[in-house]
């Protein structure tokens, strides 16, 4: 079967037992033996304090933001353009159509809470904290010593609970524009702090960057979603494919497999029943359970995880708007001697506009 044109099935995946590479993706249950070390670079640097984690320079917290509200903000106009050119061009194209109706929906009944509108976002629920605790009562959770989350309003008190219990968090950088992931552990913070190392802001002041290279296992991937399927596990994001490549990077890492569980947190009214699983594209990433502020829900998912980055499915804009992409790719490139195919150009979405 093409590659290029693959679509899930409900047969699990081959697993290698030695390093493996192929052209449109890649994906081994070992980690890869690599000599050149890729750190994740910003342009921000830490601030200096008893509480930081000891660089000595000075973080500019509000050129931060200011910078980080701005790409959130193009980023979204990038998806409601990208939205309307798919729903324009296809009128059953199915996942904007979803979105659309539960974003209309959680606006229509107030329940979501600032950043609003919810459109193009992973929507910040009322019940959220609710949600939270339900996820941290999980054994999946009690047992994990590193749990990876995002960094999406509406996991903040996921992450603030992952810190207060002495776990590891890994966070990525928003859109992996900046860097890669950070690391962050209480024993880095004091309880003052712990709260701001939840922001984004507080991630980039308190974070460790790592790089491809980290030695790291993540017991747990918490991730938010737009709608899910509570019977299929099937998720759906907001539409820009980035808890698909942070996925597809940790098992290039080694850091997690099959095995690894994947969490989300969402409202009861996220809970869809319309997602076709035979239109799932071998890249999207099922859920094993799902939060809500009401009840825990075990899919039992048949959807298999994907093995890597599908470099077929990813487009030369994508590639070109996140650094470490390109020095993966590159260093594939280099390891194995092949070229990497790339995905169709496409016209990158945009971002969400905040109600003033």
């Amino acid at each position: 079967m093409d590659a290029a044109n693959l679509i899930r099935i409900s047969s699990p995946f081959a697993i290698f037992n030695k390093p493996h590479y192929s052209p449109a993706s890649f994906s081994f249950s070992i980690p890869f033996s690599l000599n050149k070390n890729i750190s994740s670079s910003r342009n921000y640097q830490k601030l200096s304090s008893g509480t930081s984690s000891g660089n000595d320079a000075v973080f500019d917290e509000a050129a931060y933001e200011a910078q980080r509200l701005a790409l959130d903000a193009k980023a979204r106009q990038s998806m409601v353009e990208a939205s309307k050119r798919e729903t324009e061009a296809d009128p059953k194209a199915w996942k904007w159509v979803i979105r659309k109706r539960v974003w209309d929906f959680m606006e229509a009944h107030n329940i979501a809470q600032n950043p609003r509108p919810v459109h193009h976002r992973i929507p910040n629920f009322i019940g959220a904290a609710a949600a939270a605790q339900k996820l941290c009562g999980l054994e999946a959770f009690e047992v994990a010593t590193c749990v990876k989350v995002n960094p999406d309003s509406p996991q903040k008190q996921v992450r603030f609970l992952t810190l207060s219990g002495g776990k590891k968090l890994l966070t990525p950088q928003p859109r992996l524009r900046t860097g890669f992931f950070s690391v962050l552990e209480s024993s880095m913070l004091n309880p003052g702090t712990i709260n701001e190392a939840c922001t984004s802001v507080g991630v980039a002041k308190y974070g460790r960057p790592i790089g491809l290279d980290e030695q790291i296992k993540v017991d747990l991937i918490v991730i938010g979603s737009v709608a899910v399927d509570p019977k299929t596990g099937a998720r759906l994001g907001k539409g820009e494919g980035f808890a698909e490549l942070e996925y597809g990077m940790l098992r290039y890492m080694g850091a997690i497999d099959d095995s690894t569980p994947i969490v989300t947190s969402v409202h009861d009214e996220q809970l869809v029943d319309d997602i076709p699983v035979e239109k799932v594209l071998i890249h999207d990433v099922p859920v094993d359970i799902i939060c809500t502020p009401t009840q825990v829900i075990f899919t039992n998912t048949s959807i298999p995880k994907p093995q890597g980055i599908y470099w077929d499915k990813l487009s030369p804009e994508k590639l070109g708007q996140i650094r470490i992409l390109q020095e993966l790719k590159s260093r594939i490139e280099h390891e194995t001697g092949q070229k990497l195919p790339c995905g169709p150009s496409e016209k990158l979405p945009p971002t969400a506009k905040r109600r003033r």
